[in-house]
């Protein structure tokens, strides 16, 4: 090393600069206590500082002050319900979910784009009377894990931007409010041709309905249900006194054969019995009776005494049954069969003969009276079952439209009031700042800029100037 420095320094004076400004010596430097290069690296490191620190010193004489203002915005987590139940009506319910209920859409995205949208940014420039492209753009920032939507709008004082980011937010809650009342508003249209439809479906309904009970009398199923539990009984009813008849019937016979005597003649001779002069003329003929036999006894039949006896019991007999006909006004057959003869012991059995065929034709004609309104009953029942049925249905069909016309119109008096079902409830939850110290141009962060350009100029050119030792080195092979 110290014999080529050696030969360099004996070379005619004319070669010595073409070495020193040599390719090679470019590349590789020269000693380091060469302090003929220090002219230039000075000169390097003047021109580098005032490359570096001549845009940072025009940027902080020439840049305008601009203020940021920040305001906060939060969406609330809970969501809000209400169900109404109306009894015999139908059920309504409104709920508003939590806004950060579904994954797939987040509110505050929505929200940060809205904030950011050409016609929110319109609405708050003509409230400032700014041109649009003036305004500026807010910066608007999502905290992750919650709710917050941070805003920045930068203005030229503090006064501008905070006035800026108040238009911006008044601009952001009138177009909300705007864009839910668009909501309800096409949500009623669809909903009133909804309830348009249900009324006319009921109205229809009903109109059958009444044409239906006019044609048949029948007002409702349950009244052909009280008909049918009504023909049912009627034929309970007629079933036990179709009994109480077949036994009545059964006992008048038995007497009847007992006596040897109809109902009617045994009432006759009841009826003949009570009547005093009958009595005395059965009285009478009883004497001559008993005397003919006594007679008859003594004498032969042709006595004339017996004879004569004979002829008074023929005579009172005929007075008897005079005196029948005219009490029963039978003819003279059925006169002819009455036993004119005192009753006696027979009097209860005839008495009795005479009861049951009352009882019997009483409920003969009840049976004749309950089987008519059974019949009409069962007739009645099956010319109304068609009715009955098609009424049910309409009737079940008209309670259904009602329920749904009546959830309709409640789901639509309850949507009215449900506002936050697609754009959740937003709140300011700090008002924009009036800041205090200018954002911009930001003076630290350009000096420290400038510093540490100026700091890694210092640092190239301090490798520059130990370049050789350092190619040397490295260059060297160790032998």
């Amino acid at each position: 090393m110290d014999t080529h420095i050696q030969t360099d320094m004996t070379l005619a004076p004319d070669a010595a600069p073409r070495r020193r400004f040599s390719l090679l010596r470019v590349f590789r430097g020269g000693a380091v206590d060469d302090l003929g290069r220090l002219p230039r690296y000075a000169a390097l490191t003047v021109l580098g500082l005032a490359a570096i620190w001549g845009p940072v010193t025009a940027y902080l004489m020439t840049a305008p002050l601009r203020f940021t203002s920040e305001a906060s915005l939060i969406l609330p987590g809970a969501g809000t319900g209400a169900s109404v139940n109306l009894e015999r009506i139908g059920q309504a319910s409104s709920a508003a979910a939590s806004p950060f209920a579904n994954t797939s859409v987040s509110p505050t995205v929505t929200y940060q784009r809205l904030l950011g949208a050409g016609r929110i940014l319109d609405a708050a420039a003509a409230q400032l009377d700014m041109a649009p492209r003036d305004f500026g753009e807010p910066r608007i920032r999502l905290i992750d894990q919650t709710g917050l939507i941070r805003i920045e709008m930068t203005g030229n004082s503090p006064e501008d931007a905070r006035a800026r980011a108040r238009a911006l937010l008044d601009a952001f809650g009138a177009e909300v409010d705007a864009l839910r009342r668009d909501e309800i508003g096409q949500r009623e249209t669809g909903g009133a041709d909804a309830i348009a439809r249900h009324r006319d479906a009921v109205a229809r309904t009903r109109v059958r309905i009444s044409a239906l009970q006019r044609g048949t009398g029948l007002m409702s199923p349950a009244q052909y249900g009280a008909m049918v539990e009504t023909a049912e009984a009627l034929s309970r009813e007629l079933g036990a006194l179709t009994s109480r008849l077949s036994e009545r019937a059964e006992a008048v016979a038995a007497l009847q054969s007992a006596l040897d005597l109809t109902p009617a003649l045994a009432a006759a001779t009841l009826k003949l019995h009570a009547d005093s002069g009958f009595a005395a003329i059965v009285a009478e003929m009883s004497e001559h009776a008993a005397l003919e036999a006594r007679l008859s006894g003594q004498f032969g039949p042709n006595h004339p005494r017996v004879t004569d006896a004979r002829g008074a019991l023929a005579a009172t007999l005929a007075r008897a049954r005079d005196r029948a006909a005219v009490l029963t006004g039978l003819g003279a057959g059925d006169v002819a069969r009455l036993d004119l003869s005192p009753i006696g012991g027979r009097g209860p059995l005839l008495a009795r003969l005479v009861e049951a065929e009352t009882e019997r034709a009483a409920l003969a004609a009840e049976h004749r009276a309950l089987t008519g309104r059974v019949a009409a009953a069962e007739a009645r029942v099956a010319g109304l079952i068609d009715a009955a049925a098609e009424l049910e249905e309409l009737q079940r069909d008209h309670s259904v439209g009602e329920a749904v016309l009546a959830s309709a119109l409640a789901r639509s008096d309850s949507s009215r009031t449900d506002l936050y079902v697609s754009y959740p409830l937003v709140q300011v939850l700090e008002d924009p700042s009036l800041p205090e110290y200018p954002t911009s141009p930001r003076r630290k962060l350009a000096a420290a800029a400038g510093a540490a350009g100026s700091l890694f100029l210092l640092i190239g050119l301090g490798m520059g100037w130990l370049r050789r030792p350092l190619i040397d080195k490295l260059l060297v092979r160790p032998q």
